[in-house]
């Protein structure tokens, strides 16, 4: 069975926080940075996971730096034409993104072609938060649980779909290790970005989704779709009555979405420290900690060494799903 880092390798990290050199006034000065507005990629669609996120950071960010923090939105091909923009950026002191478990973790693994190398092409900085995917069905899908869902699709082999933002998301991929591991044939729709997705599951289009609990949590809470299993290894507090897939006796199905802060490769090892200390300052402040817990994320604490870590254990890790699950994507 193939487990995913665990929650305390994801949610560690401090100590090097701690640890990382102040950036004296100085070195900024002699960097000349920032010296015009702040360019902050978001490789997905507005209104998802990757964009809350950016802008709760990037309005706390911008009065601290000088400069204004935009955030721009081009989502695509499982994040990799954002991810793109910073790999052709070498150097680029003024260009970030919000890093991804779809776009540094998988896509470079899945995709034949992924124009980018998820590890020598960026600087990555920081680990921003994490949080579980959900499976959900729509209230009038008979399956009140896990188990009578598995049924279902197990009587109705390749009919019972499961929607999801994309091809070559985590969300894709989970559903197929759900699949998998147990022994039943469910039928992938993408979609382009989340909202599309839900707006089909919840209207019926499609029996099921597998949604990051950022975005499925207002429809839950709104009783708008019924939440069957959890992909993390425990219940998210925000969704303590839902349990996990392990709970629901699948222990292979586990993963956790994680996004973070990058930058181009080549960047200054002042302005990455820099980044890092703004990153880690914004996490600890009790308004974003406030804000991510409302919408189930639990902020990072890994720096440069220990996020980079994370991204090429979780290459390794999805490559092997991949291959053991024949997983093409075109």
């Amino acid at each position: 069975m193939l487990l995913p880092p665990s929650r305390r390798a994801l949610l560690t990290g401090a100590a090097a926080f701690l640890a990382a050199p102040a950036l004296a006034p100085s070195a900024i000065a002699q960097a000349g940075w920032p010296d015009r507005p702040i360019r902050w990629i978001v490789n997905f669609p507005p209104g998802g996971a990757a964009d809350t996120l950016s802008r709760i950071l990037a309005a706390h960010i911008g009065n601290r730096l000088g400069q204004p923090v935009v955030v721009e939105n081009r989502p695509g091909a499982g994040g990799a034409l954002g991810a793109d923009i910073l790999a052709k950026a070498p150097g680029d002191r003024h260009v970030v993104m919000m890093s991804s478990a779809a776009s540094h973790g998988i896509g470079p693994v899945l995709y034949r072609n992924t124009p980018y190398d998820a590890l020598r092409d960026f600087t990555h900085i920081r680990l921003v938060g994490t949080f579980p995917s959900v499976l959900a069905v729509n209230l009038d899908f008979p399956a009140r649980n896990l188990a009578e869902f598995v049924a279902l699709a197990k009587a109705r082999p390749g009919q019972v779909t499961y929607g999801s933002g994309g091809n070559g998301t985590l969300n894709h991929l989970i559903g197929q290790v759900l699949a998998r591991e147990a022994g039943i044939e469910l039928t992938h729709v993408p979609y382009r970005g989340s909202a599309a997705a839900l707006t089909d599951t919840i209207s019926g289009q499609i029996p099921a989704i597998m949604e990051s609990l950022p975005i499925a949590l207002p429809h839950l809470r709104g009783g708008r779709l019924r939440p069957l299993a959890t992909s993390e290894a425990t219940r998210p507090a925000s969704l303590a009555d839902v349990p996990t897939f392990i709970e629901a006796g699948l222990p292979g199905v586990t993963a956790t979405n994680w996004f973070g802060f990058s930058a181009p490769a080549g960047v200054p090892a002042e302005i990455v420290a820099r980044w890092n200390s703004e990153i880690g300052a914004a996490l600890t402040d009790p308004g974003v900690i406030e804000r991510f817990a409302a919408i189930g994320v639990v902020p990072g604490t890994m720096g440069p060494a220990e996020y980079t870590a994370l991204i090429r254990g979780e290459l390794d890790r999805w490559r092997e799903v991949i291959r053991l699950g024949n997983i093409v994507v075109d």
